[in-house]
């Protein structure tokens, strides 16, 4: 890589540190090209400690690259290196001033083109496919799965800021590459998450309210009804109440969400506790503490690796573009300027139906009813056999692997699995876990839990199934040829994980899913309000004018 190549160049894994570095400055601090590259190797932390006195704010950035490594920074476009501002409301201010002109022109000169059609299988199938809303934080691509401001989860993996000691993302540093497309600093990481604890605490009204729940109501429902009633303290409300300038609804919009995403594992922490824990203390929120640390510990967990999977969990599942039920119902309802709070307990409410959220849970039933029907050494028929079975019933994951485990027990052969698995199918069932809406491969968040057990649960009897059933489904489903991914969702993992640790409620798991989602809606909520995109309002048909629409009648 040379000095002089363009700033959308990424740098390779195999790229060396210091050639990195002769980019950066000569294209940020302008010194002069024959003199960066005269470098040796042997004077790159002169080089360094004399660049300190120049640009400070690149400091950082060559500090990570020094000490993570030659691959440390690999493919992260220059230009999305976040700067050294920790305010985050500051930076995305001058991102919104940017992409609104870039927006205007756009849709100025290409706003009556033509960008796809649409067929009466689409408006009847779930609008499945359509190209009609505009999301920035993610796109989902069917070959690779999910990208978050264009970066992988891989690479968000690695990336990211994380905790000291740790391996995996903290979710706020995600939280700021989704609002501003810029991968930040430690120290900006600090920063967000020392403002989510100073505004963690709960309206006391709210506590009381979650206090008083009966213990009979779905902890999805407390979670909604304790979000939607934290609107008391929207700032969003009240200004526009005010009549302030729709000009500025975003930063109402941003102080609102920055807020509601601070008391979300408060209030999932304390259903927690309600629930499954005999209403015990879920104790003092820490300030120097990350966001995931202060929620394991209020949730009552202290241990580090359970802290560290939960950071992953917010991380990989905080968004999926804006087309999915949560997401979509969150972006309506705020269309009509109903207040983040509101908006975000209307995503909640999608999120809790079993086609969305649910779908961990049902596979850890599914495995544990595998086990139980099966019992001891499981041959590749017999879990063919089961598979066909619990497709033709209709269960999901969670109870699929409960059912498995009961069914089978013990060890399971590969012989076994087959059979287990195309009983199921035969049965009308699905095999929970396995597919996806609009991905055609293995779902890299699946991917990357896979990654985590391998490392630290190995042995886990539940994982070693999971890993099994992988090896074992898809050439079923391929076979079976009737589905356009085999492969497994993120779905097919995560609750054996949250089992592992001691997590075993899985009525509580999407609540889970929703702290985690509020980082990828609440940011697409405020460039909603920075876009001015209006209140969403599409056309509907009748049968009948459908009919005539196409000559049917």
């Amino acid at each position: 890589m040379n000095p002089n190549e363009t700033e959308d160049k990424c740098i390779e894994d195999n790229a060396e540190k210091h050639v990195y570095l002769q980019y950066i400055l000569y294209k940020n601090l302008h010194i002069s090209r024959a003199l960066v590259m005269s470098v040796s190797d042997d004077n790159w932390h002169t080089v360094i400690n004399t660049v300190s006195h120049i640009g400070r704010r690149f400091v950082p950035l060559m500090d990570r690259v020094l000490v993570e490594g030659y691959g440390g920074l690999a493919t992260i476009p220059v230009r999305h290196i976040s700067g050294d501002s920790t305010d985050l409301k500051g930076v995305l201010a001058k991102k919104i001033v940017e992409h609104q002109k870039r927006v205007k022109e756009f849709r100025s000169a290409y706003g009556p083109k033509v960008i796809g059609e649409i067929t009466v299988d689409q408006v009847y199938g779930g609008m499945r496919g359509l190209k009609s809303l505009v999301t920035e934080t993610s796109y989902l691509d069917p070959d690779e799965g999910i990208a978050f401001r264009g970066y992988s989860i891989p690479q968000i993996r690695k990336s990211l800021p994380k905790a000291a000691g740790g391996d995996e993302p903290l979710p706020e540093g995600l939280y700021w590459l989704l609002l501003t497309g810029e991968v930040p600093s430690a120290e900006q990481v600090k920063a967000v998450s020392k403002t989510l604890a100073e505004h963690a605490d709960l309206p006391s009204h709210v506590v009381t309210m979650l206090n008083n729940f009966p213990s009979n109501l779905h902890p999805m429902s407390q979670f909604s009804a304790a979000i939607t009633a934290c609107n008391t303290e929207s700032l969003f409300a009240k200004a526009y109440n005010e009549g302030v300038n729709k000009a500025i609804y975003w930063e109402h919009t941003f102080d609102d969400s920055l807020r509601l995403i601070a008391k979300l594992p408060t209030i999932a922490a304390t259903i927690y506790r309600n629930l499954y824990r005999d209403g015990s203390s879920i104790g003092a929120i820490d300030t120097n503490k990350d966001w995931s640390a202060n929620f394991t510990s209020m949730l009552g967990y202290n241990d580090p690796k359970f802290t560290e999977l939960i950071r992953l969990y917010l991380a990989i599942h905080s968004d999926h573009e804006g087309g999915n039920v949560s997401a979509h119902a969150t972006h309506l309802v705020g269309s009509a300027l109903s207040d983040p709070y509101l908006s975000f307990a209307a995503g909640m409410n999608g999120l809790a139906g079993p086609l969305h959220g649910l779908a961990n849970q049902e596979v850890l039933i599914w495995l544990t009813k595998l086990q139980k029907e099966l019992g001891g050494e499981v041959s590749d028929d017999k879990l063919k056999e089961f598979v066909w079975k619990t497709l033709k019933s209709g269960q999901e994951v969670l109870i699929w692997l409960t059912k498995l485990q009961k069914e089978l027990g013990g060890e399971v052969s590969d012989d076994k699995l087959k059979e287990f698995v195309w009983k199921t199918l035969k049965s009308g069932q699905v095999v929970p876990g396995y597919g996806h809406a609009v991905l055609r491969k293995t779902d890299p968040r699946y991917i990357v839990q896979r990654e985590f057990s391998l490392k630290h649960l190995p042995d886990y009897p539940l994982f070693k199934l999971v890993s099994q059933i992988y090896k074992v489904v898809p050439p079923i489903l391929l076979e079976l040829g009737k589905v356009k991914n085999p492969w497994p969702n993120v779905d097919a993992h995560s609750g054996v994980i949250l089992q592992y640790f001691g997590m075993k409620e899985m009525s509580y798991y999407t609540v889970l899913f929703g702290v985690s989602r509020a980082l990828g809606v609440m940011s697409s909520l405020i460039w909603d309000r920075a876009l001015g995109l209006p209140l969403e309002r599409p056309k509907s048909m009748t049968t009948e004018g459908l009919q005539k629409l196409v000559g049917a009648t």
